[in-house]
């Protein structure tokens, strides 16, 4: 079972769903309906709610104001060959928001989702 969750507000569920499983190993554990997904990937457990007036993660607020997705704060995936990755998804033309950084503790690139949610991938100095 999954100890962390964390929601995205996505356009596209489905979008998202092959975007994650089929890119980062993510494992569909529900999707009860067209707005909302739940995917696990270790302990990490990434909530897929998609903008509605139907109640839920990305229901609309009582002012009128939609959830949307993007903005800068983003789940971190450990990665082992960074390098290689970044390759495999250039190949699939997924969006990279930089080119590979190289900190002290390790390197980074961040990605964006097909709806503009960013996902760091960070390989550990080893």
């Amino acid at each position: 079972m999954a100890t962390v969750s964390v929601r995205y507000i996505v356009d596209d569920v489905d979008a998202a769903i092959a975007f994650y499983t089929e890119l980062f190993d993510f494992r569909v554990a529900m999707h009860p309906a067209p707005s909302f997904a739940m995917l696990d990937r270790g302990d990490l457990r990434l909530l897929l709610s998609a903008v509605s007036s139907q109640g839920g993660g990305g229901q609309i607020m009582p002012d009128g104001t939609k959830p949307e997705p993007g903005g800068w704060n983003r789940i971190s995936l450990q990665v082992s060959d960074l390098a290689s990755i970044v390759e495999t998804l250039r190949r699939k033309r997924v969006h990279f928001r930089n080119d590979i950084v190289h900190g002290v503790g390790g390197d980074q690139i961040l990605v964006d989702d097909p709806s503009g949610n960013c996902i760091e991938l960070f390989e550990p100095k080893g």
